[in-house]
Order: structure tokens, then C-alpha cells, then sequence
């Protein structure tokens, strides 16, 4: 399945099924809404056992895309999972993974713009693999992990690099700024993709292709990443994990590429669909 939210940022939201031909069937009179409560509460079991055909029509004309899933109790991300990005950053192929967070008001939809600071120099992007939790995890095996996913998504791990690096303190300070998670369109459950360890992903900024990947360079797949992050702490269902990004970010660059107001980037990933924002100057938000 393919599933999809539609609303205004701060207003109701219609959960939609997505069917192949592109028509959207309206969710809201069987679940509500798509979110950790819903996850929780078997909302994808329900929907699997729906007959699509039967489902009022959602004309999507007029209405913003909003991020798959309500907005998560956690955003969880993994850093340096590409084989590849290790390599273009000059860095040691880790051990364990890398855990960090990103505060949940960096979670927004995939076309909503990329907000620019003054105080910012080093603004970055990050195409990557998201998976979306759907029933609680805690202490689970790898066998059981997969169990575990509601579906697989689209996110840009949106990065201002001199507060990641050259500020002190851990990752998160370059990772939390407001809209710095776009994600989405869909949400694609595991049973749409036949393999999630072999997608092609890519991204591009202003029209100029930067990172071309693929996620069977992953370091840490999806598998044992629930697994291990299992052992430290409790997933929640709703939970988004950012598990990585392939080479070709603006900080790998010689010369470094950062991104500035009036930029466009494109970002998409085999089967998960695609996403867009544009680079805008606080107070100048649309």
C-alpha cells in the first residue's frame, strides 16, 4: 500500500490510499487519521482488509501534501550508514551505528520550504531512507524487526554543518531547525518493495544531479538497525528512523556546495516516490 496525508500545516488532515493509477481513496471515515495512536491501534491491518474501489475519491487539486504519518513522538537518525559517504568523508566505517535525534519540529511535509537563519553558512542536504515504526519495540531480535515496520518513506536530513561541526556538543544542534525533515510523499509498506536493501536514490539542486545512491551500500541495514536501537530504547509506533545518506553532499564537495535562499532541491528514492522544497529566508516563507 501506499498511504498519504493531504492538508493544511496546522488544520485537518485526509489520510488517502494511493492507488497504482494514481487515484486517491479517503481513509478519514475508517481511521481518522493516520498517527502513532491510530499505528498503535491496528490502523494498518484495518486498511489492508479495505476493498480500494469502495472508498469515496479524494481530489488532491488545492491541497498540500503533509508529511505520511502524524507527527512522530521521536525522530530518530543513524549517521555515516553509506559505505561510500564514509569514503567521501575520509571517516572510518563504524563499528556500531551512530544514533542522534532531531527535534520534532524539524518534521514537515515533503514541499514545504527549507527554512534559511541568518546565522547560517553551511546549510546542507541529505536524501535517505526513513522507516516509519508500527508497534512498539523493545529488546527485539533481528528476525523480528522487520515485524516491527509500518512502511518505508522518503526524508531530507536537512544539515547546517558548521552547528553539527564546528559548534561543540553533539549533532543534534545542525540537525533541529525547523522544517530540517521534510518527509514523505507516501508511506510504502514492506510488502510493496521487493527488496529494500537495493533501492536507487538520488538528489538534485537546482536542477544539477548531486547524490546518486543506492541503499544496498548501507552499512547498518534496515533489519539491524531496529534492532540494536531496540536495545537502547524504546521505538514507539509512529517513530521515524533517517538511516543514512549516500556520497555527494554540499560538505564532501571540493569546493564545499551549500545551499542559500532562492535554491531548489529534488530528492527521490526507487518505488517511495519524490519530493521538493525551496530554500527560503526567515520572513519570507509561502
Amino acid at each position: 500500500m501506499k498511504l498519504m496525508r493531504l492538508g493544511d500545516r496546522y488544520g485537518s488532515k485526509t489520510p488517502c490510499l494511493r492507488e497504482d493509477d494514481g487515484t486517491l481513496r479517503d481513509l478519514s471515515g475508517v481511521i481518522g487519521d493516520l498517527n502513532p495512536t491510530t499505528l498503535a491501534d491496528g490502523a494498518m491491518a484495518q486498511i489492508a482488509a479495505l476493498t480500494p474501489a469502495e472508498l469515496p475519491v479524494f481530489d488532491p487539486t488545492g491541497h498540500r501534501v503533509a508529511p505520511p504519518v502524524a507527527q512522530p513522538m521521536n525522530i530518530w537518525c543513524i549517521g555515516l550508514n553509506y559505505s561510500d559517504h564514509a569514503a567521501e568523508a575520509g571517516m572510518a566505517i563504524p563499528e556500531e551505528p551512530i544514533l542522534f535525534n532531531k527535534s520534532s519540529a524539524t518534521y514537515c511535509g515533503p514541499q514545504d520550504d527549507i527554512l534559511y537563519s541568518p546565522q547560517m553558512t553551511k546549510l546542507d542536504w541529505e536524501v535517505e531512507l526513513g522507516i516509519v515504526i508500527g508497534k512498539q519495540a523493545l529488546g527485539i531480535s533481528k528476525d523480528e524487526a522487520l515485524a516491527h515496520i509500518a512502511g518505508f518513506t522518503v526524508v531530507n536530513d536537512v544539515s547546517e554543518r558548521a552547528w553539527q561541526l564546528e559548534r561543540g556538543g553533539q549533532w543534534v544542534k545542525g540537525k533541529s531547525f525547523p522544517n530540517f525533515c521534510p518527509t514523505g510523499p507516501w508511506l510504502v509498506t514492506p510488502d510493496e518493495i521487493a527488496d529494500v536493501q537495493s533501492l536507487g536514490m538520488w538528489l538534485d539542486v537546482n536542477g544539477a544531479r548531486m547524490q546518486t545512491g543506492s541503499t544496498e551500500k548501507m552499512i547498518f541495514d534496515c533489519a539491524t538497525i531496529v534492532a540494536y536501537m531496540s536495545e537502547f530504547c524504546q521505538l514507539e509506533p509512529g517513530d521515524l528512523i533517517c538511516t543514512g545518506t549516500p556520497p555527494g553532499v554540499g560538505a564532501g564537495m571540493s569546493p564545499q556546495v551549500f545551499l542559500k535562499p532562492g535554491d531548489s532541491v529534488r530528492l527521490g528514492i526507487e518505488g517511495l516516490g519524490e519530493q521538493g522544497q525551496n530554500v527560503v529566508a526567515l520572513g519570507g516563507t509561502s
